[in-house]
């Protein structure tokens, strides 16, 4: 028995590894893994048609609602406003519904949004239409690293790149194929914008069976940490693994484990003597207690790291948003015809494709993120460099460079789910991160319009999008150190 029980308290939950995986429904759990991935990848490729596809057909869109420029620019600027306000109440509603049920519910928002703002009628509607699109992207940004980090604790790279790659390939393909669409759909802009909205509706499907999941984020990881395989159908993220950089070896983490192993010890002999309505009390006072000694109250303002991810998320949005909104100008401005300017912005959006699958596999096998940071800032500057003195000449090695540089988004998301140990603490510090950097990337957009405008060149917004490269470089050696949010503020 020794060999076959690792503890005593609960012989229904707690196993060894090797019973577990025996007894475990493989098959089931199989099914319920590859549903996730799916979700994962839907979702991910329908994070970013919603800006883009708009970007490709914002003049028409003008002139068919009688759209001022002042208000194109403030559309420019609804999504990282969005992202910020929204975002942050991702968390919370993961809590009380389940991270599977509020996803899918930013998937229906997604799909609500985007058929019909085409059909707005008038400029504000239109604003409120890509508002609740907007609003499911948000929730969805903050807990796609929550649920890589609970269903796939020792994938946590490798499936970022998953999501990342097929978000960067939703963002090129809806600024490449959206104009050429809407042409061979008859050329009308509302049904080009609309079509978006069926791609949306099939990411709701794959969430549908989690509607219903509200288990507590973090649990599995801390149960791999005490060397626990819980027996659920089917949610056992990697077959028991111990989570990439969680607690296993942590003497501490285990003392914390064992202590809450014997605190429930006599609310689960109180389940399994009573039935029915009681057993059911039981079950819930189990799960309140649970979230409470699961997730405490982390005072994440209080962590460095947090700060430094944070700005880091926020002016590599700000880069993006810049380059989704004025690179194709800029090519244009120095004599690129508007076809060859359209395709350049593709090639740049379509690099993070690849890069998106590479650079979060390489991110966890390194003990410091930093040197990936710096890699991907100096690639910003040489194609900041090369648009401020050759813009036309060398336009498709600057496209390739400033591809490069923006991803760091997908490298930004890897160290969310790295710098948290728990399922809890990621959601937490991927809330506060993306909340926090997206009203940072609010004004570079706005600001890049006014500097043109006033300037009548390029000259000074090449200036300001280079020194913002500088700081953003810095933030990220500091975000890649090997530290955890969770200690930074117990301190």
């Amino acid at each position: 028995m020794a060999s076959e029980e690792t503890r005593t308290t609960n012989p229904t939950t707690v196993r060894s590894p090797a019973r577990a995986a025996d007894e475990s429904p493989v098959p089931t759990r199989a099914w319920t893994t590859r549903l996730i991935v799916l979700g994962i990848v839907l979702a991910a490729l329908n994070l970013r048609p919603a800006i883009t596809s708009l970007g490709a057909l914002l003049q028409e869109v003008r002139d068919g609602l009688g759209m001022s420029g002042s208000m194109a620019g403030l559309l420019t600027s609804v999504p990282p406003l969005c992202f910020a306000l929204f975002g942050v109440t991702a968390p919370r509603l993961a809590r009380r519904f389940g991270a599977g049920a509020v996803v899918c519910a930013g998937m229906v928002a997604i799909t609500a949004g985007l058929l019909i703002r085409p059909y707005a009628g008038s400029t504000p509607a239109f604003l409120a239409a890509t508002a609740l699109a907007l609003m499911g992207i948000a929730v969805s940004n903050v807990l796609m690293p929550v649920i890589v980090k609970r269903w796939f604790p020792d994938r946590v790279g490798s499936m970022t790149g998953l999501y990342s790659m097929a978000l960067a390939l939703g963002t090129s393909a809806a600024a490449a194929v959206t104009v050429p669409m809407t042409d061979a759909l008859g050329g009308n802009w509302q049904t080009g914008l609309a079509v978006w909205a069926a791609l949306a509706a099939a990411a709701v499907l794959p969430w549908l069976p989690f509607v219903r999941d509200r288990r507590v984020p973090g649990a599995e990881e801390r149960a791999a940490g005490r060397g626990e395989v819980p027996t659920r159908g089917g949610a056992a993220g990697a077959g028991g693994a111990p989570a990439r950089g969680g607690a296993a070896g942590d003497g501490e983490a285990l003392a914390r484990g064992d202590a809450a192993t014997r605190e429930d010890a006599p609310a689960r002999q109180g389940a399994s003597a009573d039935g029915g309505a009681s057993g059911r009390a039981g079950a819930l006072a189990r799960r309140d207690a649970r979230r409470r000694a699961e997730a405490p109250a982390l005072r994440i303002t209080r962590s460095r790291t947090a700060w430094a991810l944070a700005v880091f998320f926020g002016l590599q949005a700000t880069a993006a948003y810049i380059t989704m909104g004025w690179m194709a100008q800029i090519f244009r401005d120095a004599g690129v015809p508007a076809s060859t300017a359209g395709l350049l912005l593709a090639v740049t959006m379509v690099m993070g494709v690849p890069l998106a699958f590479v650079i979060p596999r390489v991110a966890t096998r390194l003990p410091h993120q930093g040197p990936i940071a710096l890699v991907l800032g100096v690639c910003g500057l040489a194609g900041y460099a090369g648009l401020y003195f050759a813009p036309a000449a060398g336009a498709w090695a600057w496209a390739v460079l400033l591809g490069i540089s923006n991803c760091a988004f997908p490298l930004a998301l890897t160290m969310v789910g790295m710098r948290a140990r728990t399922g809890a603490g990621v959601a937490q510090l991927s809330a506060f991160a993306q909340s926090t950097g997206y009203l940072i990337s609010i004004p570079g957009p706005l600001l890049v319009g006014v500097l043109y405008q006033h300037s009548g060149g390029w000259g000074l917004p090449i200036a300001l999008m280079t020194a913002l490269m500088i700081p953003q470089m810095a933030v990220g050696v500091l975000a890649g150190r090997n530290r955890t949010v969770e200690d930074e503020a117990a301190r």
